[in-house]
Protein backbone atom coordinates (compact mmCIF):
# COMPACT_ATOMS: atom_id res chain seq x y z
CA UNK A 1 0.00 0.00 0.00
CA UNK A 2 0.79 3.63 0.02
CA UNK A 3 4.23 4.47 1.88
CA UNK A 4 4.81 7.89 3.81
CA UNK A 5 6.94 10.14 1.40
CA UNK A 6 5.63 8.04 -1.96
CA UNK A 7 5.40 10.50 -4.97
CA UNK A 8 1.81 10.59 -6.60
CA UNK A 9 4.03 9.27 -10.15
CA UNK A 10 5.90 6.51 -8.25
CA UNK A 11 1.55 5.50 -7.00
CA UNK A 12 0.01 5.66 -9.83
CA UNK A 13 2.76 3.82 -11.74
CA UNK A 14 2.47 1.20 -8.58
CA UNK A 15 -1.42 1.02 -9.15
CA UNK A 16 -1.15 0.73 -13.04
CA UNK A 17 0.99 -2.87 -12.58
CA UNK A 18 -0.92 -4.10 -9.88
CA UNK A 19 -4.10 -3.51 -12.15
CA UNK A 20 -2.19 -4.59 -15.36
CA UNK A 21 -1.32 -7.72 -14.06
CA UNK A 22 -4.53 -8.23 -12.97
CA UNK A 23 -6.49 -7.74 -15.88
CA UNK A 24 -3.85 -9.97 -17.49
CA UNK A 25 -5.43 -13.28 -15.63
CA UNK A 26 -9.19 -12.10 -17.03
CA UNK A 27 -11.12 -14.32 -19.03
CA UNK A 28 -12.35 -13.32 -22.35
CA UNK A 29 -15.86 -13.15 -20.88
CA UNK A 30 -14.33 -11.02 -17.74
CA UNK A 31 -12.32 -8.51 -19.98
CA UNK A 32 -15.55 -7.66 -22.12
CA UNK A 33 -17.67 -7.05 -18.87
CA UNK A 34 -14.67 -5.21 -17.63
CA UNK A 35 -14.95 -3.30 -21.26
CA UNK A 36 -18.63 -2.33 -21.02
CA UNK A 37 -18.33 -1.54 -17.23
CA UNK A 38 -15.65 1.14 -17.63
CA UNK A 39 -17.23 2.38 -21.17
CA UNK A 40 -20.46 2.86 -19.89
CA UNK A 41 -18.66 4.97 -16.79
CA UNK A 42 -16.98 6.81 -19.81
CA UNK A 43 -13.49 5.55 -18.15
CA UNK A 44 -12.87 4.59 -21.74
CA UNK A 45 -13.04 6.75 -24.89
CA UNK A 46 -12.06 5.23 -28.11
CA UNK A 47 -11.60 8.14 -30.90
Amino acid sequence: MAHFGQSDDYRRDELIRIIEHSVEKLTLAELEALYYDMSTKNYINES
